[in-house]
């Protein structure tokens, strides 16, 4: 769908969810094979059932179904008599192609702000005290500068020869991490896919692709990538191990990426574990661990990054009801299934992550995990995981201008709005300054 349809479905949303008559819709929605029936299935069951998240979700799943969707949902409105929402969709529609921008933030004007004002200083505006600047209006593009319209270049910032904010942050050592090595360190993905019976852990199907593109991902950004799959918990700490103890003087980083299923797990520092082939679990603090400054001396002062593709519980967040959202949601015909199994602490084994803030903070080290603590982290069976995939894409999109943390603030927005049931990820982050990768 291109981004005008996307707009004007944006746009008119709220009526739609208000008013759309969905049980009409399912018959004519297949007959001009718009959705699939395991989609319309999907639609049906998503939130409560009740009409209104049925509408919801089958208006944030037209954005996935490519170029043709708007004027075919629009057929199917007037085939089953919803002529009024049909007759806004259209109308809406040749409004956006005669005039892009008339879809877009309609209600801003400019706002003229008085210096005088601002310092509650009554004088005559038309005769400014001298040094006093004049009044400023801003308009929609001073506002909001992410909607410049094309062709309008962005100021440069002159006051450092032309370099952006990002750009002097970058080469400055007191702000940022350098990462001049190349290679910048090593990459180290654990994928567990196949669990042995014994587990009643399922086979991870398309994990493979989330593997695939970390590998690529990486090798892009400067990281000699190494891959060990299905590993026992025990082969998982050998492996482990084995980085740590290497001599990484002459790099500059470390990636740990752990692809499997996870549960929930007693900590004092980072929660969560992750398992084995063989059903038996490894704590992410004591991975964590294994890196810092006394186990990995040649690290000291170097950032460490994990990236945990893994449940972190069995809660299913269904999530809660907002006015508008703009995702661009699950794939179409998609699969999603957890990496989680029933998990409880045993008595008197509490979680208490407050109740250590005494011991010393680990420093350089960032903790990326793919859903909030206790919740369900979804993976699709063709195209991966939703973290992986989202996390691959920002990657792909703003690495080369984007410091760690501004990135994974996108991958959480992105996959925060995706599907039926809801995921966010979430990170500890113990960095001592900004980390950008090398993109060059």
């Amino acid at each position: 769908m291109d981004d005008a349809d996307r707009q004007v479905l944006r746009r008119c949303r709220v009526q739609l969810v208000s008013e759309l008559q969905v049980a009409n819709l399912w018959d004519a929605l297949l007959t001009c094979e718009l959705f699939q029936p395991d989609m319309i299935e999907d639609i049906q069951r998503a939130g409560s059932g009740s009409r209104r998240d049925q509408a919801r979700q089958l208006v944030t799943d037209l954005e996935t179904r490519g170029s043709r969707a708007l004027p075919l949902f629009i057929s199917c409105l007037e085939d089953t008599g919803q002529h009024s929402l049909a007759s806004l969709l259209r109308t809406s529609s040749q409004a956006a192609r005669r005039d892009p921008e008339s879809i877009r933030h309609l209600d801003l004007k400019p706002v003229a702000v008085r210096p005088e004002e601002l310092r509650a200083v009554k004088q005559d505006p038309s005769e400014p005290a001298p040094g006093r600047l004049p009044p400023a209006v801003l308009g929609p593009e001073e506002l909001y500068p992410q909607v410049r319209r094309p062709g309008v270049p962005r100021p440069v910032d002159i006051s450092a020869g032309g370099f952006s904010a990002h750009e002097r942050q970058r080469g400055n050592p007191d702000l940022a991490y350098i990462l001049n090595a190349d290679p910048c360190g090593y990459c180290l993905i654990i994928n567990n896919v196949n669990f042995c019976r014994k587990s009643g852990l399922s086979t991870r199907t398309g994990s493979h692709v989330d593997c695939e593109k970390l590998q690529r991902r990486f090798r892009l950004l400067h990281f000699a990538v190494e891959v060990e799959s299905d590993l026992t918990a025990q082969r998982m700490l050998q492996a482990l191990e084995e980085l740590a103890w290497r001599d990484h003087g002459a790099l500059d980083c470390c990636v740990v990426v752990i692809l499997s299923h996870g549960r929930q797990a007693s900590h004092l520092q980072f929660p969560g574990a992750v398992y084995g082939t063989d059903g038996s679990a490894v704590s992410v603090e004591k991975i964590v661990n294994l890196f810092n400054g006394t186990h990995c001396p040649s690290l000291g002062g170097k950032p460490k990054l994990f990236f945990i593709q893994a449940c972190g519980g069995e809660k299913k967040d269904q999530g809660f009801e907002v006015v508008s959202i703009s995702p661009e949601d699950r794939a179409p015909g998609g699969n999603p299934e957890p990496d989680a199994l029933p998990f409880q602490d045993p008595p008197g084994s509490y979680d208490q992550p407050d109740a250590v803030s005494s011991l010393p903070t680990p420093s350089d080290i960032f903790v990326s995990y793919s859903t909030f603590p206790g919740f369900v982290s979804w993976r699709d069976t063709k195209s991966g995981s939703w973290y992986i995939e989202t996390l691959d894409g920002v990657l792909e999109q703003w690495a080369h201008s984007d410091d760690l943390q501004s990135l994974l603030l996108r991958v959480a927005n992105a996959v925060s709005e995706k599907g039926t049931y809801k995921q966010i990820p979430g990170c500890f982050n113990f960095l001592r300054k900004k980390l950008f990768f090398k993109t060059s």
